[in-house]
């Protein structure tokens, strides 16, 4: 058997004749697989509750429930977590025996057995099951479209998608720090989409965006003449987002005396509308996003440094699109396809240069400047590929001035009046790129025409993998 695809598999044998049950259970027992072996379906779908087999083998003919049936069942009662079935059947009843493959049955087989026909057929199934499990996984794992809208293969993506599917089980405030253009109302709907609350109100609310007087109001709500214009009573949006989930965009901006407040929720629970003279219970788990550096703001005394502690019990950050080294050509290329959906273009992709111009640029505007680009790129072309001149000028721009500062230290390197070995200007001309791209090895290896690899060993850097 093929002992490495299918070694942990476990097999339950159906079988009435206790003989042959018990030789076909040996038979596979030998051949290094776990095996169990019940007289009828009922039995066998009682053990199913408690062990979940790979592979289960059946007589078609059985007391009680048949073969037939007893695979319905199957089917119908272990939706998630479903076995293969493989039917054993007499010669007489091949057509009943068609029919449990119109049902499912991966194969059936005729009675006398052949034993080593018997286990060629069940390794066969079982490695076409390993075979398939193994595919899924890999999809599962390289389909970006399918967690919540972000796209993302590199390492530090998929540790985000997982940060965040773990923070989404707890129900604490949760701290999402990112650049600006990096996607932080996404991380925000991920985590509320994620978790318990998926069914109940997602609102998001910019800090910065409402009038420092409006705050109070627009957060706690207020009663109906509690000032001027407050004509009738009105919900904040904590009790908007009752049993939900609130993120605080911006949270940075939020001013001192409204921090205060916000901590007090955190704290109890509990909200009282402006004019109001109760307090009301709301159930919301509050997100707050920024693209400042908090302790910074704490340190000089614009932001509590008692909400700051409450609010970093989870803290996600948000990776900038320059260090995102294997997404940017990924998330470009999905971008031109929903704008080409919009806009009813059939553009095929990009060009190389294209593609190799958009490799060598620092996108300060992270995903979102990215968008952009590509929008601007699918409007201006009018053929079957985005080309450089479909680019927005300030990144073409930078190419030209990319190859302005190679040519302005290949001057100084020949200037030089000691004449260095070839291999110390590499490093420096290397050391040079990484400089002007902020560290970021890709753009780095793009630049310089090699691979990642071969930079990490010309930096003398192990290469993993």
């Amino acid at each position: 058997m093929n002992q490495v695809q299918i070694k942990n598999s476990k097999l339950l044998i159906v079988e009435d004749d206790k003989g042959l049950g018990q030789l076909l259970t040996e038979e596979v027992q030998d051949n290094g697989l776990e095996a169990f072996w019940c007289s009828s379906a009922e039995e066998a779908l009682s053990m199913m509750n408690s062990w979940n087999p790979d592979l289960v083998v059946s007589d078609l003919r059985l007391p009680g429930m048949d073969g037939l049936e007893f695979l319905q069942k199957v089917r119908d009662n272990f939706p998630d977590n479903q076995p293969d079935f493989l039917v054993i059947t007499a010669f007489g009843t091949i057509s009943r025996a068609v029919e449990t493959l119109k049902a499912g049955a991966e194969d059936f087989l005729t009675k006398p057995l052949d034993l080593d026909h018997f286990i060629l057929t069940v390794e066969r199934v079982l490695r076409n099951r390993a075979l398939r499990l193994e595919v899924k996984q890999i999809k599962s794992l390289l389909n970006s479209d399918s967690f919540h809208d972000m796209y993302g293969q590199s390492r530090c993506m998929r540790f985000l998608f997982d940060q965040i599917t773990r923070v989404a089980q707890a129900d604490g405030p949760v701290l999402i720090l990112g650049e600006s253009g990096t996607g932080k109302e996404l991380v925000a709907r991920a985590i509320h989409g994620e978790s318990k609350r998926a069914q109940n109100p997602f609102l998001a609310v910019n800090c910065a965006g409402i009038p420092e007087h409006l705050l109070e109001s627009e957060f706690f709500g207020h009663k109906a003449g509690a000032f001027t214009g407050a004509s009738k009573t009105r919900q904040g949006l904590f009790a908007e987002a009752h049993g939900g989930t609130l993120l605080l965009d911006e949270i940075s901006e939020m001013p001192l005396f409204m921090q205060a407040k916000l901590l007090r929720l955190l704290q109890d629970g509990k909200v009282r509308p402006v004019g109001g003279n109760q307090e009301e219970q709301v159930d919301v788990r509050i997100l707050a996003a920024t693209h400042r550096d908090l302790e910074e703001e704490v340190r000089h005394g614009h932001f509590r440094e008692d909400l700051f502690y409450r609010l970093e019990t989870f803290t996600l950050r948000i990776p900038p699109l320059r260090e995102r080294e294997t997404d940017l050509e990924l998330l470009a290329e999905r971008l031109l396809r929903r704008f080409c959906v919009q806009t009813g273009k059939k553009i095929q992709g990009f060009s190389q240069q294209a593609l190799n111009i958009l490799e060598k640029y620092h996108f300060p505007g992270n995903v979102r400047e990215l968008q952009n680009a590509v929008e601007r790129a699918v409007t201006f072309c009018d053929g079957n590929e985005i080309l450089p001149r479909h680019l927005p000028a300030r990144i073409r721009d930078n190419q030209s001035s990319s190859q302005e500062s190679q040519a302005h230290v290949s001057q100084q390197l020949f200037q030089d009046q000691n004449l260095p070995p070839l291999s110390e200007v590499e490093q420096r001309y290397i050391q040079h790129v990484l400089d002007k791209v902020g560290g970021n090895k890709r753009r780095a290896a793009s630049i310089l025409g090699i691979g990642r690899r071969t930079l990490y060993r010309r930096l003398g850097e192990e290469v993993s993998g």
